[in-house]
């Protein structure tokens, strides 16, 4: 059985559909989702915009690939942090831990793919923190306590390293 090796072409296509990907991510940090333009992308890598048309479609199909590729990565942060021979509650702090690090060194990803949408989409943006906040304590702790008692409680003032 012969391997299938990709084209001298089809090289080309995936490393400028990547090239176009990290451009937009560039774009993401300083201007944010709802800014995000194909016209841009294009002109920092130096590309007429109907060449970047070509590789991705329209606007949304670019953000798509963003947020895949972002949820990829995160995905294989946890993965990576994941350890399975510790106790259950080490494996999940390391997992926590390691989500939260990537959330730190990565803020537009993370806000792209946990945050509000972007504005033309028609959905319902999220709430405020303050709206979340208040929700949440007139909810009451209740909600809580089925996921807190299945962990025991930190010794000291909390749990370490946070």
């Amino acid at each position: 059985m012969i391997g299938l090796v990709p084209t001298a072409r089809e090289r080309v296509r995936a490393e400028l559909t990547a090239d176009i990907a990290d451009a937009a991510r560039r774009q993401l940090a300083e201007v944010g989702a709802a800014a995000l333009s194909l016209r841009a992308v294009a002109r920092e890598l130096g590309m007429v915009s109907s060449a970047v048309y070509r590789y991705f479609p329209s606007r949304d199909d670019l953000l798509t690939r963003l947020i895949i590729d972002g949820y990829d990565d995160l995905g294989a942060t946890a993965e990576a942090a994941d350890r399975p021979s510790a106790l259950p509650t080490e494996r999940w702090l390391a997992v926590c831990r390691a989500v939260r690090g990537w959330a730190k060194a990565h803020p537009h990803e993370y806000a792209l793919l946990y945050g509000s949408p972007s504005p033309d989409t028609g959905h319902r943006r999220t709430p405020s923190r303050r709206r979340r906040a208040s929700a949440s304590s007139s909810a009451g702790s209740s909600a809580m306590r089925p996921a807190a008692a299945c962990f025991p409680r930190p010794r000291g003032n909390g749990i370490p390293g946070w």
